[in-house]
């Protein structure tokens, strides 16, 4: 009887910490998406050099993968033991 407790006192696949570093991860992702938005122009016969700055070309996809890796570490790391 007391197996079957200790089996439905766990039903979460992750941890607290897991879903931290998954919710840690959501925020980069989404910071550098919106680092990356905007830099166009209203008017398509006049160029706008914004859309090269460094926050668009390096910040905001550098921002994105390391949000990614935090997922994939998130996922794969097993903080119960």
């Amino acid at each position: 009887m007391n197996k079957k407790k200790e089996e439905t006192k766990s039903k979460f696949l992750f941890g607290k910490k897991n879903y931290v570093l998954m919710l840690i991860g959501i925020a980069f992702i989404s910071l550098g998406f919106i680092l990356m938005a905007g830099g166009g122009s209203d008017d398509p016969n006049v160029f706008n050099p914004e859309i090269y700055s460094v926050q668009r070309i390096r910040v905001a996809p550098t921002l994105i993968l390391i949000g990614f890796g935090v997922q994939i570490f998130a996922i794969l790391k097993n903080f119960k033991k």
